[in-house]
């Protein structure tokens, strides 16, 4: 309540003790309160013009400690005359100085028939040894004068009964009744042990009749357990009312442990209401806390504390999801692993599986919240989505293809949030080295590459599972750079340092089917392409460290290779005549043709292509079609962007060195025409001479080593 209040109306009530802000008073002190005060800001809580409903005021005043108050008697004054009474009672404070004893005295009296505890508590007139004044005082209660039962200490270190402090509290208000300093319930402790062993091992009489024994302080509730004519000794310690001795309350089962507790579990639930706002876990771990530590046992009680702080005597959600990642452990895998280390431990190190799944969604897709203007054409505004069946909706709309696959993937949409929001840091950071205030909200530029590859082989050890392909395919994007729209100029915030590493290519699409399999690929990923096509014309409103941006991407389909270009481009696989995925050339023209290449093939001349392929218009023979169609045979789905990359330039350039250096060795420029056996004995002595020189042995098929090694200037 004190933050809200402070929230809302600007005060600070933080300070406010009861004894001048009472919680409970009569009439009649408030008509005084409001008739001194009526000039002050006070009007502004009793407004004296405005009917204002009150609730029924307190039965017992904490201001002038009168009862029953709120009914008006014939014999009770007017507010006028007790006005004038207190005037009266102050002015002789002032006069007499023993009125404020006699005030003291009476106070503690009060205090006493508050307490009520005569019958409860053992009087210091049991002790069996006449101690000094000075060490009785010490050990009895502030209240109510009894030997301390159940002793607490205040922070102003006087101590009390713990149910005499309590009932003090409640009635006359938050302030230690012994020097009036500010005291509150949660404030209390238990004293140093040292003095609990002096206070236990004090030695007294037994208060029942015809019972003389002398009797330890600490052994007094089980001594009084033996008189069975005692009444109330269960104030002082439980009595077995017959039936099964006694179990203690961790042997017993679950429910007869809620019944035991339940009277507790009342308070506790009530303190914690009207305390901590409700948390009874944080009441009942701290009670618990405070129990480990007065016993000394510091090592649970730290490991306790680290749980309530949130850090966990164990490793965090998200450390052990990395963990089972990076070994590769299946879910069963990792259980196993979490029950025997929490079986021959004691402790739970790793975390189970339930809450490794409830770390995974804040790093999957579908986590954060975002918007797009204007929102994309047949794209859900549901911002919720995690992983989805990539055949949803299939088997309705295709009934003459039955797809024999299982595709799972993620929106796209979704998936380039989450991929953004991962590099939430990297790009305010980058904004910051570029002296760019961090409160721009864009728009930002943001370049993606797509990549689809095939991932070979996966079938089953056991092959129990459904009849689909052995082989994967995999379509997965990468945030390559970031650019924002400062001035006249595109300022760079972000670009990816290591573009080919595993790490930053975030997959969208896993499906188990071949990569040759055009109408599968065409099936699953069209979606996809659809999502893609959509986010092109549209802008990303995204909060990103508490401020909306916005994003604008481009998509550079190169993260494919040339089987896969074949395929989302409708070419005919690479063995065709057209060997070119980049120009119209056959195999023929190529040959003649080593030095100039031009770039003449798009993903709109194909796709008119294929329709000339499927209509046939000039109705030509098949040869002739296929020549006109340059290759296209298929429908093309994907736009890739013509590159070739680094590897594929080195492999190309290296195969060209390798004939270059067999010429050179035959001294082909004397004499053009040679035999193919007389070229395969250059190759062999080209071979040789490389194993000796260089250490490079012989290869089938060029690869990328052999390749770099062969163009080092050494080599030539």
């Amino acid at each position: 309540w004190p933050d809200l209040i402070a929230k809302v109306f600007k005060i600070d009530v933080r300070g406010d003790i009861d004894t001048i802000h009472p919680t409970r008073f009569c009439h009649n002190c408030w008509s005084i309160i409001h008739r001194k005060f009526s000039n002050a800001p006070c009007e502004v809580y009793f407004p004296r013009n405005s009917t204002m409903e009150w609730k029924s005021h307190s039965p017992n005043c904490t201001v002038c400690y009168t009862a029953r108050c709120g009914v008006k008697r014939k014999n009770q004054p007017s507010n006028l005359q007790l006005g004038k009474r207190l005037k009266i009672i102050a002015e002789r404070a002032r006069k007499t100085k023993g009125v404020k004893k006699q005030v003291q005295v009476n106070n503690k009296n009060l205090m006493k028939k508050i307490a009520n505890c005569k019958k409860i508590h053992l009087s210091t007139k049991l002790l069996a040894v006449d101690y000094p004044a000075d060490f009785i005082k010490s050990i009895s209660c502030q209240v109510c004068d009894h030997i301390l039962a159940d002793p607490v200490e205040t922070t102003c270190s006087h101590l009390f009964c713990r149910t005499c402090i309590l009932k003090c509290l409640k009635v006359m208000g938050s302030y230690c009744p012994a020097c009036q300093y500010p005291c509150f319930p949660t404030d209390l402790v238990s004293p140093v042990k040292s003095f609990l062993n002096i206070l236990n091992s004090l030695a007294v009489r037994c208060p029942v009749k015809e019972c003389d024994e002398e009797v330890l302080l600490g052994k007094y509730c089980h001594h009084l357990s033996s008189h069975k004519e005692v009444k109330r000794k269960e104030i002082y310690t439980h009595v077995n009312k017959g039936g099964r001795p006694r179990q203690h309350l961790l042997s017993l089962t679950r429910r007869a442990q809620k019944h035991r507790l339940r009277e507790l579990k009342l308070q506790v639930k009530a303190f914690a209401e009207k305390e901590e706002g409700g948390d009874i876990k944080a009441v009942c771990l701290t009670l618990f806390l405070l129990a480990l530590r007065a016993r000394n046992e510091h090592r649970q009680a730290d490991e306790l504390e680290a749980i309530m702080q949130g850090k966990g005597s164990g490793l965090h959600p998200a450390v052990c999801l990395a963990i089972r990642v990076n070994t590769f452990l299946s879910c069963s895998q990792y259980h196993k692993m979490y029950r025997t280390v929490k079986a021959i431990t004691g402790r739970q190190i790793f975390q189970p599986l339930h809450a490794l799944r409830a770390a995974e969604k804040a790093l999957l897709p579908g986590y954060h919240p975002f918007e797009w203007k204007p929102p994309l054409k047949n794209v859900s505004t549901n911002t919720e989505v995690g992983i989805i069946d990539g055949l949803s909706g299939l088997p309705h709309s295709v009934d003459d293809y039955p797809v024999d696959t299982i595709a799972k993937r993620f929106r796209y949409d979704a998936a380039l949030v989450s991929a953004l929001m991962d590099l939430e840091e990297d790009i305010l950071e980058g904004m910051k080295a570029q002296d760019l205030d961090d409160y721009l909200n864009g728009p930002f530029t943001v370049v993606v590459k797509e990549s689809c590859d095939g991932m070979g082989d996966v079938s089953e050890k056991h092959g129990s599972g459904p009849a689909v392909p052995e082989k994967a395919v995999r379509f997965s994007f990468t945030l390559m750079n970031i650019t924002i729209a400062h001035g006249n100029k595109n300022v760079r915030v972000f670009e990816e340092v290591k573009p080919n590493s595993e790490l930053c290519c975030k997959p969208l699409c896993l499906m188990l089917a071949d990569e040759s399999d055009h109408e599968t690929l065409t099936a699953i990923l069209s979606p996809l392409i659809a999502e893609r096509e959509t986010m092109k014309s549209s802008v990303l409103l995204l909060e990103m460290g508490g401020i909306l941006r916005t994003f604008k991407f481009i998509f550079r389909g190169t993260g494919y290779d040339e089987k896969l270009v074949r395929e989302v481009e409708g070419l005919e696989a690479s063995g065709s005549t057209y060997i070119c995925t980049l120009c119209d050339a056959t195999r023929l023209e190529a040959s003649q043709n080593l030095v100039l290449h031009s770039i003449t093939r798009s993903h709109a001349e194909n796709l008119e292509r294929y329709e000339v392929w499927r209509s046939n218009p000039y109705n030509e023979s098949v040869d002739e079609l296929r020549d006109r169609v340059k290759g296209v045979s298929a429908k093309p789905f994907i736009e890739t962007v013509p590159s070739i990359d680094a590897l594929h330039c080195d492999i190309g350039n290296a195969a060209e060195f390798y004939k270059i250096f067999q010429f050179e060795i035959g001294e082909v420029y004397k004499n053009p025409d040679i035999s193919k056996e007389e070229r395969k004995r250059w190759q062999s002595t080209l071979d040789k001479h490389l194993r000796k020189k260089m250490n490079l042995k012989p290869i089938m098929r060029m690869n990328g080593n052999f390749a770099r090694k062969l163009m080092t200037k050494e080599t030539v």
